[in-house]
C-alpha cells in the first residue's frame, strides 16, 4: 500500500522537461558516480540536499525518501510528467542513481 501511495505521489508531481542534459557523460569512479549522474540529470527538477540540488519541479526526494526499486522504476520508465531515462542512461547508471538517492535522501 505504501509503495502504491509513493508511486502516486511521484506520478502526480513529476513534470515534463526534467532531466538536465541529454548528453551522456561517463560517470565518476567509485561512490561519486551516482552523485554525478544525479547532478547532471536530476538536479534541475529535484531537491536532494546531499547533492546540493534544490529543484522545485519534481518531488523533494529528501521528504519522499524513495527506495532503490522505486527510483529505478521511475527513472527507467518515467511517468506523471517525468521523462524516461532508459534511452539516456544505461542500466548500470540508473542503478547508481537509484542507490545514491535511496542512501542519501533525507540524510
Amino acid at each position: 500500500m505504501r509503495q502504491a501511495c509513493v508511486l502516486a505521489v511521484l506520478a502526480g508531481l513529476f513534470a515534463a522537461g526534467c532531466g538536465g542534459s541529454s548528453e551522456e557523460s561517463p560517470p565518476a569512479s567509485g561512490g561519486d558516480a551516482g552523485k554525478q549522474l544525479f547532478t547532471q540529470n536530476c538536479s534541475n527538477c529535484h531537491t536532494l540536499a546531499a547533492a546540493g540540488a534544490a529543484g522545485k519541479v519534481g518531488p523533494n526526494l529528501d521528504q519522499l525518501r524513495p527506495g532503490p526499486d522505486l527510483v529505478t522504476r521511475q527513472v527507467t520508465n518515467g511517468g506523471g510528467g517525468m521523462p524516461a531515462f532508459a534511452n539516456k542512461l544505461s542500466d548500470a547508471q540508473i542503478k547508481q542513481v537509484a542507490d545514491y538517492v535511496s542512501k542519501n535522501a533525507g540524510s
